[in-house]
């Protein structure tokens, strides 16, 4: 098999450990801390305005770390920092140490977490590239489905703390590992991008070609850059705040329990594993770009039903739509940049992008829990973020391919 698919596999268990023991899972944790600490839905929300905060500023030191040392060193260095975060948060017992050990956590997720195994994959696909990046996504999303049954499940049996210093321990012992599996270039182990036979551009005496990748400075000043950072930041207000607001909403809200809830986000993630595997079938034949313009306009739908449900049948249309549209377009993301400006310099041009796009996923929380502490209810902010997710469609449907560069 192509070696390309077991660095898919092993980026679907990195983002199964991380959605599972955090990403996915903190949407829980807000719950209980809420209810230990009462702390308020603001402070809870800046955590994760915390840890984006933090993805976006390291995310040009990252992508440069990636381009220059390569990704397994990077995941190692994540693992080790994830690990030691978790153990920190068991230990937490006010807002101050609370935010520090959120912040180790958030540092050591992004080196082992979305922007490395990304830059992995693209470098090892062209023509399958929206599918290989759709099927390592479905490792965070079975994360998800499974949350019932791994995090709260011990949540409600164990606490939470013990919850938290058992997963740095499952973090040290299952995610080192798989890291090793991580390799930077096909070309070092003779294969050209989607598993052919790497044969060196000059091997028979012909003058090599200008490469038509983009270089950081290049895609700077193409205006599809922009595009297409705004429009995926668009996404990630919707994303991040469902992720962190989503629970409470069902558990306060509409009453449902903290079980019932947990299974609803499931359902939602259930969701999004199936549309990702549509979405990368789709997005390697079809438009990446009308693709993702669609479900910016089904997030925008999706919320509106969330924001008003009053019944389980419009808890279950948000599920089913919110949920297909976020994995649908997750692929099409990465996918999108790496086809506007080539793999050379992914890593520094992810990183750049991140520093936008990671105000969509720091604002989004925020608003929500902002307005949540306001008002006493999430209608609001939940009727703004389905407009944003409409502002964001039309981000998508400006973001034409760019010329190639002249030189």
């Amino acid at each position: 098999m192509f070696y390309g698919w077991w660095i898919v596999a092993a980026g679907a268990g990195m983002q199964l450990l991380q959605g599972t023991l955090l990403g996915q899972a903190y949407g829980s944790y807000v719950v209980v801390l809420h209810r230990d600490f009462g702390w308020s839905r603001t402070i809870l929300s800046g955590a994760s305005a915390v840890r984006e905060m933090e993805s976006g500023i390291f995310g040009p030191v990252q992508g440069w770390l990636l381009d220059r040392v390569g990704p397994r060193a990077v995941a190692r260095a994540g693992m080790i920092t994830l690990a030691i975060g978790f153990m920190l948060f068991s230990r937490i017992n006010s807002p101050a140490t609370f935010y520090g050990a959120f912040l180790v956590m958030s540092l050591g997720a992004s080196l082992m977490g979305y922007l490395t195994l990304t830059h992995t994959v693209v470098q090892w696909f062209e023509r399958r590239r929206s599918t290989a990046l759709a099927l390592m996504s479905l490792g965070g999303a079975f994360g998800g489905v499974i949350l019932p049954v791994t995090t709260v499940l011990a949540l409600e049996a164990f606490g939470w703390r013990t919850t938290a210093f058992a997963s740095g321990v499952i973090v040290l012992l299952v995610g080192l590992p798989i890291t090793q599996v991580l390799r930077a270039d096909p070309a070092a182990m003779g294969f050209a991008p989607d598993g052919a036979l790497f044969v060196p551009p000059d091997l028979d005496g012909a003058p090599l070609a200008p490469s038509s990748d983009f270089t950081l400075r290049e895609a700077l000043h193409a205006p599809s850059f922009w595009w297409i950072s705004l429009g995926h930041a668009s996404a990630l207000f919707i994303v991040g705040a469902v992720n962190v607001h989503m629970v409470s909403h069902l558990n306060e809200t509409l009453g449902y329990s903290l079980g019932k809830a947990a299974g609803v986000y499931s359902m939602v993630t259930l969701m999004f594993m199936i549309g990702t595997l549509v979405g990368g079938w789709v997005g390697d034949r079809a438009s990446k770009r009308m693709l993702a313009f669609g479900c910016m306009g089904m997030h925008a739908v999706g919320m509106l039903l969330l924001s008003h449900a009053s019944t389980a049948l419009m808890v279950g249309a948000f599920v089913v739509i919110h949920g297909t549209a976020w994995g649908m377009r997750g692929p099409q993301m990465a996918a999108l940049r790496a086809d506007y400006f080539g793999r050379t310099s992914f890593g520094k041009i992810m990183g750049i992008s991140n520093m936008v796009v990671i105000l969509g996923a720091i604002a989004g929380p925020l608003l929500a829990g902002y307005v949540y502490d306001t008002t006493g209810n999430y209608r609001v902010g939940f009727d703004l973020l389905a407009a944003f997710a409409a502002v964001g469609s039309i981000f998508f449907a400006l973001a034409a391919r760019p010329k190639p560069p002249v030189r």
